[in-house]
């Protein structure tokens, strides 16, 4: 399986989907034109990754995103979560002064069954 990558730009994330390390990093600020188009390779590539668990860590450092891409997100974290525990972790980073995003977090860490983490740190 190869890797995927999209570098970041104005409206999009920077996208690295590495199969060799079993990270998936989706990171910088998410508004496409056309959420779904933007993330159809990636989500695409994520179904079949799952077929074939490895240990694996999902990272999430948004700045910011809008309400389309909060389904896809979660789409893309239930997939990874169905790989189990013993194979998925997902890391949920946000600036720790971005209360809004921490509890966005949180939500999402009560709607999945998996290993999810929450971290506070500096994104930009």
């Amino acid at each position: 399986m190869e890797n995927l990558y999209l570098d970041q730009d104005i409206k999009t994330p920077k996208l690295d989907f590495n199969y060799t390390k079993g990270e998936l990093t989706i990171e910088g600020i998410s508004v496409p034109e056309n959420t779904i188009d933007f993330y159809s390779p990636f989500v695409f590539w994520v179904k079949e990754y799952v077929q074939q668990p490895k240990k694996t860590i999902l990272k999430i450092k948004l700045e910011y995103f809008n309400t389309s891409t909060s389904v896809v997100l979660l789409n893309i974290m239930r997939d990874v979560a169905s790989m189990g525990t013993e194979f998925s972790t997902i890391e949920w980073y946000y600036e720790p002064d971005d209360l809004e995003m921490k509890e966005v977090g949180e939500d999402y860490k009560n709607m999945l069954d998996t290993n999810f983490e929450l971290i506070a740190m500096k994104l930009s």
